[in-house]
């Protein structure tokens, strides 16, 4: 006569146990690029960042994430730096983008800041922009708050552009014969 397991027999459980390692493991997987940058930088770390703007040559040096929350006051000021200056207009940046780029530092491993080329732009000054250059899309993640061009100084752009690809987050463009590195919030893609 056969012998019925029931759901606290060794054999199920183990089988259960296997079964959520599996799943638990397969997650990952099933995660967005853009998902995926929360996972490479510590949840609860205090994060910084520092910037220096080379078209209006402002420099800002913020804590904006401690105690597990963002810091209103600090990305309110490093909305103010990434501003499209050309219009002097300021939209919110997308926070993963900021945890993105923390995570890039980070691999960099420097203490300089992330010279801004490009932050957000108006609808103006993209249009603008991509009359003058067809390496400017006419949908860019600018607009949203959610790209950012850069470089750091004494750190190859060819460095930069592996550190951020590292991080999965979204979409990286090398440009090295204009200088800098785009780095965006959107789909995983390199160009």
């Amino acid at each position: 006569m056969s012998e019925v397991k029931g759901e606290n027999s060794p054999a199920l459980v183990s089988r259960r146990r296997l079964i959520k390692l599996g799943v638990m493991a397969a997650v990952p997987a099933l995660i967005p690029g853009t998902a995926m940058a929360a996972f490479r930088v510590i949840p609860k770390r205090v994060r910084s960042l520092s910037f220096y703007n080379l078209h209006t040559g402002e420099s800002l040096k913020r804590t904006y994430f401690a105690n597990g929350r963002y810091i209103k006051g600090a990305l309110e000021e490093i909305n103010f730096i990434l501003r499209d200056w050309r219009q002097n207009e300021v939209k919110p940046i997308d926070p993963a983008l900021l945890d993105l780029l923390a995570g890039i530092h980070g691999r960099l491993e420097t203490n300089q800041p992330f010279a801004i080329v490009s932050g957000y732009r108006t609808p103006k000054t993209n249009a603008m922009l991509h009359i003058q250059s067809e390496g400017v899309s006419v949908h860019s993640l600018h607009l949203d708050g959610k790209a950012i061009d850069i470089c750091v100084q004494g750190r190859s752009l060819k460095n930069v552009r592996r550190a951020a690809m590292s991080m999965f987050g979204g979409g990286v463009g090398y440009y090295p014969r204009t200088g800098f590195v785009h780095v965006d919030t959107g789909r995983l893609r390199y160009w």
